[in-house]
């Protein structure tokens, strides 16, 4: 009774908090001093000139990466033989591929073929908000995917028992509502601090937003730390740790159960890698001076938001031999 009482007693105070949250952005985003505040996003280079070119090559890998990681989604859903932990992640992510897309592509775009490139701050903190949401769910994604691995790789007797659909809904629940609550703490703060300069050195609002502030906030600081290792670096090393253990395990084992590991894994750590290498750039383009030349800048910027949601359906396409074989089929 107790244990209840104390459930329901939790329970009750996430949503509290859910709600003051919930608050703080309406307050945040129906505030018209925010709506009549414009960004003027300056990272673009002879966009006058080659506005056209931006567009098109643009706008195909955009459309590209919603069929490739639809397709995917689409032959997940479809087949019940993929019904499965591992391919229910699997989707997972491809969708959290889709959403990161979207939060930066259709504003591109419209960027491309507009006289002039601006945002009202309180579209640029909800990109803020939804970009480093997602980012942080692909991280707790990749972590949740390595303990599956882990479960059925090294304990495939339990694998049952441990990775029912109870787990793998909670570890999705998780996945999707974590970083929401850490980056919406950073986005409120970020409303209320104080403007100097209204021109972004970018093409999105990311990390460089914290270059227009006046002052750096420590709060900021702080939390911003705070959501970095809960949803990048502890995420990142479970994984890591956990493959680490697998391959350890497969390599005092045989032949046939290190080339299964090596299957299943591999396409993971790629996906892990890439995303982290993309996480490194990111951090790099808020913190390195002005004086880096623009073509660079906007180079870098572009690797964030190419490579990713493009690299992972291809690795899961490809590389996975079960969505290969229905991928396969599709397209004869």
């Amino acid at each position: 009774m107790k244990r209840s009482l104390l459930n329901v007693c939790e329970t009750v105070g996430f949503f509290t908090v859910l709600e003051l949250l919930i608050d703080e952005f309406q307050k945040v985003f129906m505030d018209n001093s925010l709506n009549l505040t414009h960004i003027t996003l300056s990272g673009y280079v002879e966009i006058s000139k080659y506005r056209y070119l931006y567009f098109f090559i643009m706008f195909a890998v955009y459309v590209l990466i919603i069929c490739s990681n639809s397709a995917i989604v689409y032959i997940i859903c479809s087949h019940r033989d993929l019904h499965k932990p591992m391919y229910v992640f699997i989707a997972a992510l491809l969708l959290n591929c889709f959403t990161y897309s979207t939060t930066v592509y259709p504003k591109l775009l419209i960027d491309f073929l507009s006289e002039e490139q601006t945002i009202s701050y309180s579209a640029c903190l909800l990109q803020f908000f939804t970009f480093y949401s997602v980012g942080g769910s692909e991280f707790l994604l990749l972590a949740a995917m390595a303990y599956d691995r882990y479960v059925s790789i090294c304990k495939p007797l339990r694998y049952a028992a441990i990775m029912t659909k109870k787990i793998v809904t909670a570890l999705l629940i998780l996945a999707w509502t974590v970083p929401p609550l850490h980056i919406s703490v950073l986005t409120i703060l970020n409303a209320e601090a104080k403007i100097c300069k209204y021109d972004l050195n970018g093409i999105f609002c990311n990390n460089t937003m914290y270059k227009i502030y006046c002052l750096s906030s420590r709060s900021v600081t702080v939390i911003g730390v705070v959501a970095l290792v809960d949803l990048v670096i502890l995420p990142m090393l479970f994984t890591v740790f956990t493959y680490a253990k697998i391959f350890i395990i497969s390599y005092q084992s045989c032949k046939e159960f290190r080339r299964k590991a090596a299957e299943t894994c591999f396409p993971h750590l790629l996906v892990l890698v890439s995303f982290s290498c993309l996480v490194l750039y990111d951090v790099i383009i808020a913190r390195v001076d002005s004086d880096i030349p623009k073509i660079a800048r906007l180079i870098m910027t572009l690797q964030i938001i190419l490579y990713h949601p493009l690299f992972n359906p291809f690795i899961y396409g490809l590389k996975m031999k079960e969505i290969s074989k229905h991928l396969k089929r599709c397209l004869r």
